[in-house]
């Protein structure tokens, strides 16, 4: 009785540590379906949306969610979400129907808000579940997943590499692992189920975010139809990008605050 009493306490300490970590995205989808829920709007919802993103942003900052270098990159992410909506709206993927100022290209500014949400959640988890590596290999990691941000893009011209992506991204993360703790307890996982896990929430939540009007895909403009079961795979490998600009950062950092104490230790001896 007692090992399952632990067991309970356990899973709602992780439910209570996970819900913390959606509070950006889980805030920022429901302003978009609040949003369609207004009047007469003042302003193009799309712009009004922007203006939401950004105060959500300065809010988890000054609330302390987030660290100023955990904004630094949260903004790549939604620099580089930017980017990728550019392209794909171009090539007809999905699409964004409603007017605003603030579309370039036919993508609306706050569509990058929907990345940053992602990149929030990875870093508001490094800090509340004491993420870390082991076995981790960042240069590697970091280039199979530029690697798979461009096959993205380029899948429009040129052969697919998506499969072949997945499978070197497997290889490269074999015998890495993810340590967490909840509570007292110090877990672990390997890093490519913690990818297909991402993904299929973020697959989840995209059906969540079409079905408020956050963006709209083909067979969605006649009438909201679920996602595609295949975007779940693409989300687990997309991840991986807004990880490694996350993951690099921490394990670099740490790295260097290693060699810093080593370095200061040796000159101590030396003395």
């Amino acid at each position: 009785m007692d090992t399952l009493t632990h067991g309970i306490r356990q899973l709602l300490r992780f439910a209570v540590l996970e819900a913390r970590c959606c509070a950006f995205a889980v805030a920022l989808v429901g302003g978009i379906a609040a949003s369609t829920l207004l009047p007469d709007l003042p302003v193009a919802r799309y712009d009004l949306l922007l203006l939401y993103g950004v105060g959500l942003t300065v809010l988890a900052w000054r609330l302390g969610w987030d660290t100023g270098r955990d904004v630094a990159v949260i903004a790549g992410c939604h620099a580089i979400g930017l980017l990728f909506e550019l392209v794909k709206v171009r090539m007809g993927s999905w699409s964004y129907p409603e007017d605003a100022l603030t579309k370039v290209g036919g993508v609306p500014l706050y569509g990058g808000f929907l990345y940053a949400a992602v990149g929030s959640y990875i870093c508001r988890a490094w800090h509340l579940f004491d993420l870390r590596l082991t076995g981790y290999r960042p240069r590697i990691t970091a280039v199979l997943a530029a690697a798979v941000y461009v096959n993205f893009l380029s899948h429009h011209w040129l052969p697919d590499a998506r499969w072949a992506l997945a499978a070197l991204l497997l290889a490269a993360t074999a015998g890495t692992w993810v340590r967490f703790r909840v509570g007292e307890s110090d877990l672990r996982m390997p890093l490519a189920l913690s990818f297909v896990l991402i993904g299929f929430f973020l697959w989840v939540a995209e059906n969540a975010a079409t079905y408020v009007g956050a963006w709209s895909y083909p067979d969605q403009l006649n009438g909201w139809q679920p996602v595609s079961p295949a975007k779940f795979g693409a989300w687990a490998l997309l991840i991986t990008v807004m990880f490694t600009l996350t993951a690099n950062r921490t394990f670099f950092v740490h790295a260097r605050r290693r060699r810093a104490t080593v370095d200061l230790s040796c000159s101590r001896g030396s003395q």
